[in-house]
């Protein structure tokens, strides 16, 4: 098993935003997670990747229980995930932004930093060598060298996704991906998703574009109220009487 939730549960106060969800994230294919907002999507995109403790349940990562590791830990097992608002550094450069994201690989120390030694000048090496890599990958070369603040939308959700590649993953989780940008600049993410799939990096995505969702995605969970109420391929979730109920007649998923 690659990566598994056993009834995965998150309560804040009163509310459960996640309540004893299972589900399995398939090895090598693109995974979605839909639902209407408010559905605990994203809560439970921050239980995988160690941003919130779960209240109960389980998480386990290619046979290991990682439910009660810190983000930072996760991230080293190779679990990279994007937001849905793009946190970058805005007035550096795409590439300064990505060779960030390699840093999770190195060693280097305060004493290597202040006196320059060898080994930091080998890593930051290897860094911006990884940074040309992922750059080239997501197609961002033209601006590699520009400050993110001068991006289009389109192009900071690229540099978002050369960041957690930059990571070295496994499995990437990309939290709306598609928001915010036109029709054909959604279909270039599309690709590049596609992309990495075939890389062999396992993709597991929310996102509320269901035209994409049916055509990219190779298996889909549906939450509603913090409950999975549906898991299968594409023309499955489409013809699934709960899953049309909880989006009001299914205009969202047709």
């Amino acid at each position: 098993m690659f990566l598994e939730t056993k009834k995965l549960t998150k309560q804040f106060g009163g509310l459960v935003a996640v309540n004893n969800v299972d589900f399995t994230i398939e090895q090598g294919k693109i995974n979605a997670i839909i639902g209407p907002n408010g559905a605990g999507k994203s809560t439970f995109f921050n239980l995988i990747s160690g941003f919130h403790p779960p209240s109960s349940g389980q998480i386990i990562f290619k046979g290991h229980d990682v439910t009660k590791l810190p983000s930072n830990k996760i991230a080293q097992l190779g679990v990279a995930r994007t937001f849905q608002t793009t946190n970058l550094f805005e007035q550096s450069s795409v590439l300064d932004n990505i060779i960030v994201g390699h840093r999770l690989r190195t060693k280097s120390n305060l004493f290597d930093a202040i006196f320059r030694t060898k080994r930091l000048k080998t890593e930051e090496a290897l860094c911006r060598e990884k940074a040309m890599e992922v750059i080239e990958f997501v197609e961002l070369q033209k601006v590699a060298y520009k400050p993110v603040a001068g991006l289009t939308q389109e192009e900071k959700k690229r540099t978002a996704f050369a960041l957690a590649l930059a990571t070295n993953p496994e499995i990437v989780f990309l939290d709306e991906p598609a928001a915010g940008v036109n029709p054909d600049e959604t279909e270039g993410l599309a690709v590049l998703m596609k992309k990495m799939a075939l890389k062999g990096i396992t993709v597991c995505l929310i996102e509320h574009k269901m035209q994409m969702i049916m055509k990219l995605a190779d298996k889909i969970m549906v939450l509603n109220y913090g409950e999975k109420i549906a898991e299968g391929k594409p023309e499955d979730i489409q013809n699934n009487q709960a899953v049309i109920k909880a989006y009001l007649g299914g205009g969202a998923i047709a």
